[in-house]
């Protein structure tokens, strides 16, 4: 897979984060009732379905739907040309590209989607906050695995009328931020298991 689009598929669910040096800070009371809201959001958030596009360091962009089953899992299907597909099914997430025929396997819990899609959202345990910002309509949360097993951050976006999750940001080893935006987000119901299920189509033919 050529760097720019295991960049692509990556990024999105599985890159490795860049080390942050910011120092863990006691929220103020309003940012941690910014934070207690989202928190409290995401954990609603059972099962949703949407689009997204996906824009890299460079500005290459790309689409697809992705759906959320709560907790642990979630599939992100890329539009054609790409051949990306990204499953989590709660405890890896699998990513295949069928243009390059290649499948890769990662811990769910060594990827910045395991921030949002626990079980439990503890923001203020195993997980550090480091910035609340404030901007047009809505607000951004910053945050970092506490135990560093996971190195770097994640930033969440949200809209705040009706408050939804908009997107997210990571940054990669060498400082590079890939964005997600989220285009449509609504609740679902239903998703079948299938969904979030991801065999390596090319283990018999090795």
């Amino acid at each position: 897979m050529s760097l720019t689009r295991r960049t692509l598929a990556l990024a999105l669910a599985v890159a490795p984060l860049a080390t942050t040096q910011a120092a863990a800070q006691a929220l103020a009371p309003a940012d941690k009732a910014l934070v207690d809201r989202a928190v409290a959001y995401l954990e609603g958030l059972t099962e949703a379905k949407a689009r997204f596009v996906q824009t890299d360091a460079r500005g290459a962009r790309s689409s697809g739907t992705v759906f959320i089953k709560r907790p642990g899992k979630a599939r992100f299907a890329y539009d054609p040309p790409s051949g990306l597909l990204v499953v989590s099914d709660g405890g890896n997430v699998a990513v295949q590209d069928s243009r390059l025929k290649t499948f890769d396997r990662y811990p769910l819990q060594s990827t910045p989607l395991s921030l949002f899609l626990a079980r439990n959202i503890r923001l203020d345990r195993g997980v550090t906050v480091t910035r609340v910002s404030r901007m047009q309509g809505g607000f951004a949360i910053t945050a970092r695995d506490g135990s560093r097993k996971t190195a770097g951050q994640i930033t969440l976006t949200f809209t705040d009328a009706p408050l939804a999750l908009a997107g997210w940001t990571v940054v990669d080893a060498q400082g590079r931020s890939t964005r997600v935006q989220l285009q449509g987000l609504q609740r679902a119901s239903g998703l079948g298991g299938d969904l979030f299920v991801l065999k390596n189509p090319y283990r018999a033919r090795a």
